[in-house]
């Protein structure tokens, strides 16, 4: 009890000393009401990348823009269940890049695949076959999203699947680039 006091009490305080995450805060709902913000910035270590042809692809190629980076893979039933609606998001707010980090193994054909089925036009295939980004980010468990600022540093994080494009995560997202 006394723990869950502490952190809710630590939530409070570190919402109250940031107004702008106090705003950001309380337009959580739904799945959004997962969305940890992070009380400071947490530098994302620089690991290279692949898109689909094995050209190298860098997160510092997103600097500038606020980006949602979702680690997913095929073989997860969560992530191929909300990959759509991150698909929808990025169509939604262009000016937000949705990055799609394909995490561990996962055959270009068979994320190629998946996309055609699924319907995803929007995304950009990317990955991390050694999980080199998903391990430097304390990634442990799929689906998790991060969300970075334009200086590419981890702002908040959520666990598990999310409908990324419903009102909540889009005004979410909307005011964090409105800042």
């Amino acid at each position: 009890m006394l723990r869950k006091s502490l952190a809710v009490l630590y939530t409070a305080l570190a919402l109250g000393a940031n107004p702008v995450a106090a705003d950001v805060a309380a337009l959580r709902d739904g799945d959004m009401k997962k969305l940890a913000l992070h009380s400071a910035p947490v530098d994302l270590a620089e690991v290279a990348l692949l898109d689909a042809d094995d050209n190298p692809v860098s997160m510092a190629d997103y600097h500038g823009k606020w980006v949602v980076l979702n680690f997913w893979a095929t073989w997860c039933a969560p992530c191929r269940h909300e990959m759509p609606s991150l698909d929808r998001l990025q169509a939604a707010l262009p000016d937000i890049a949705v990055v799609p980090v394909a995490t561990g193994r996962n055959a270009v054909p068979g994320i190629q695949k998946f996309y055609a089925e699924a319907g995803i036009t929007n995304l950009p295939v990317v990955r991390d076959p050694k999980s080199e980004l998903s391990r430097s980010a304390s990634v442990m468990a799929l689906p998790v999203t991060l969300i970075l600022n334009p200086e590419g540093q981890e702002i908040a994080r959520l666990i598990g699947d999310a409908d990324w494009d419903s009102d909540s995560a889009k005004a979410v997202l909307s005011a964090l680039a409105a800042q």
